[in-house]
């Protein structure tokens, strides 16, 4: 008997069929695609009766048809150069739709290295495990994903990478097209990692011109694992830059073991239709210790919703998490950060902030920071703040010269400067203030 959901959502029947395919095809891990796709089905997309999406409803993104890429082919594509983060020494390479072609540029991968695609992965016994993990609660997008994707990157490290590693995600289509990553980062312990993802919208070589910004659209449902055990390290920095008609779905799942240490810098920007970003921290061992740094700015009708879980589940362990977001136009900005201390996690420091600037008379924020705390000896805190631009201080810049946009440009970037100035890698923390900047002085 088919769902409500079956019968009115276009996209459904390419889901089913996808599903068909792979599972024909797919001994290794026909068990685990069945479970979660049973697991899909159950659950159907999320609507707003569901709490964690209550703010963000994704109803009118699913009234499009979609083909899905479970066997298409990479396209042809050409690195858009705002893709190239000048200054930045370090290892480089290009997924196209999820794919990565094998070529590695910044010169040869470090011993202690290995960079596989999960197409070749999962093929590995000793690899396909991963792979497996069907521990995903009621999170609907990410069964769908562990149902339906056939590649992606998979990361193991051992020891410390001299360079940081910059992946550059490109997805292009001339066609509807919804494309499932999947990615996996092993750091074993002791070592250490430093990963630059960027995420692009871009047109397929030779149709430049052919197909307008926004007209085809692309949904990009990716999932992403890092375990990071023992002593180990991961900074890990995201910039958003999709174009208009993509709809960015990402699911991160982080897990620390014994003394480790995950820094996390999210940066979206105008854009894309929706992105939704769905972050977990697990601290599964004692004294680990966690960042979440976001930043988010929102135009024209975008839909933007950062979800964070920090699990704390063993005692001293550290957390820290600040986002902070500009809203302008007609956007809508989603924030929603839990913070989970167990019985066990005793001497727990935990810390939470959200601050927006809603430029807009139309533009809308929902935040909802959350204390969830089973353990009596802590320091746990959270905040939120919704605010516009100070009157005063745009009066003080304009009466030293300034005009009133140039004013407004300057306190949008000094409100944004307490994230990007976490950024360890000053390449990087300058070419994100510099994509910030095209993004303003904003109409008032």
């Amino acid at each position: 008997m088919s769902t409500i959901q079956e019968r009115t959502i276009p996209l459904y029947e390419e889901i089913v069929n996808g599903y068909n395919s792979l599972v024909a095809s797919d001994g290794d891990l026909r068990r685990a695609r069945q479970s979660a796709f049973d697991k899909f089905r159950l659950l159907g997309f999320p609507s707003i009766k569901n709490e964690d999406w209550k703010y963000t409803n994704i109803g009118r993104f699913l009234k499009d048809e979609f083909a899905l890429g479970v066997s298409a082919g990479a396209p042809s594509v050409v690195l858009p150069e705002a893709a190239i983060i000048p200054g930045l020494d370090g290892y480089r390479i290009v997924l196209v739709n999820g794919v990565w072609n094998g070529e590695v540029s910044g010169g040869p991968l470090p011993k202690g290295v290995e960079i596989k695609r999960v197409a070749e992965a999962i093929q590995d016994p000793a690899l396909a495990g991963y792979f497996e993990n069907g521990k995903w609660g009621n999170l609907a997008f990410v069964h769908l994903n562990t149902a339906l994707f056939t590649d992606g990157l998979f990361i193991r490290v051992n020891g410390a990478v001299d360079k940081p590693l910059q992946i550059i995600h490109l997805y292009s289509a001339e066609r509807n097209l919804m494309i499932q990553p999947r990615h996996v980062w092993v750091v074993n312990a002791n070592a250490e990692l430093t990963v630059v993802e960027s995420v692009f919208s871009v047109e397929a070589e030779g149709k430049r011109g052919e197909v307008k910004t926004g007209e085809v659209k692309i949904w990009v449902n990716s999932l992403t694992e890092i375990i990071a055990h023992t002593d180990s390290r991961v900074d890990h920095t995201v910039i958003q830059a999709a174009a208009a008609g993509a709809r960015l779905v990402n699911h991160t799942t982080v897990r620390q073991k014994k003394q480790s240490l995950y820094n996390n810098y999210t940066f979206t920007l105008p854009g894309a239709d929706l992105v939704r970003n769905d972050l977990q921290a697990r601290l599964e061992e004692d004294h680990t210790e966690t960042h979440l740094y976001g930043l988010y700015l929102a135009a024209g009708q975008q839909l933007v919703d950062n979800h964070t879980l920090v699990d704390h589940q063993k005692p001293s362990c550290f957390s820290n998490e600040l986002y902070k977001g500009v809203l302008l136009e007609q956007s809508t900005g989603v924030f929603n950060g839990k913070v989970y201390v167990h019985k066990d996690a005793q001497k727990t420091n935990a810390f939470q902030q959200n601050n927006n600037l809603v430029i807009s008379k139309k533009a809308t924020i929902d935040s909802k920071p959350e204390l969830e705390i089973f353990a009596d000896d802590v320091k746990c805190s959270h905040g939120s703040t919704v605010g516009q631009f100070s009157e005063d201080a745009v009066f003080y810049l304009r009466a030293r010269g300034i005009g009133e946009e140039t004013a407004k440009a300057l306190l949008i970037a000094a409100f944004a400067f307490d994230v990007t100035e976490k950024i360890k890698i000053r390449a990087v923390e300058n070419y994100i203030n510099q994509l910030i900047s095209q993004h303003i002085p904003v109409q008032g």
